[in-house]
């Protein structure tokens, strides 16, 4: 799991991806970074520990770096989920993480009740509602990984 250390809301997710990955046999391997040279040497690090896969965690420095990260995954061959589908669209392998569409058109709503008079303070906290789920076949093809049909079928996109 590739993070952002100075994200501490991630924190969190390690401890649930730890957990998830102990009840499947799987040992997780954290790595941090906050630059680019950080994500190279990240990436040195995956790869001389031959990991199987890599979960980017959901941070907006990593997300703004998406497309180092897509060139270091297919370059070495490292299956990759991400939580942004931009991600997908520039050739990452896969990704699930909240709807940025809803969230903004929440966000528009929101911010029309308080210009409306309504208090901040009193509106109750939303969650996200629609997640989605990509998948990029053309990336699945390039790292020799075929996709099973019933995760197919779960897809919200797939890009081919």
């Amino acid at each position: 799991m590739l993070i952002n250390p100075n994200s501490p809301p991630h924190a969190a997710d390690v401890v649930e991806v730890q957990s998830a990955a102990q009840s499947i046999g799987r040992q997780l391997v954290v790595l941090s970074a906050d630059s680019s040279q950080a994500i190279d040497s990240a990436f040195a690090m995956l790869v001389a520990q031959r990991v199987d896969a890599l979960l980017v965690s959901g941070d907006p420095f990593l997300e703004g770096r998406h497309q180092q990260l897509v060139t270091l995954t297919t370059r070495h061959a490292i299956p990759t989920i991400f939580n942004f589908r931009e991600s997908v669209v520039h050739e990452g392998l896969m990704s699930y993480g909240v709807n940025i569409s809803n969230n903004y058109r929440q966000l528009g709503t929101y911010a029309g009740r308080i210009l409306k008079g309504e208090s901040a303070a009193e509106l109750p906290i939303m969650f996200p509602a629609i997640f989605d789920f990509a998948i990029n076949l053309v990336t699945a093809r390039a790292l020799g990984i075929e996709v099973p049909a019933t995760l197919l079928a779960c897809a919200d996109e797939v890009i081919e």
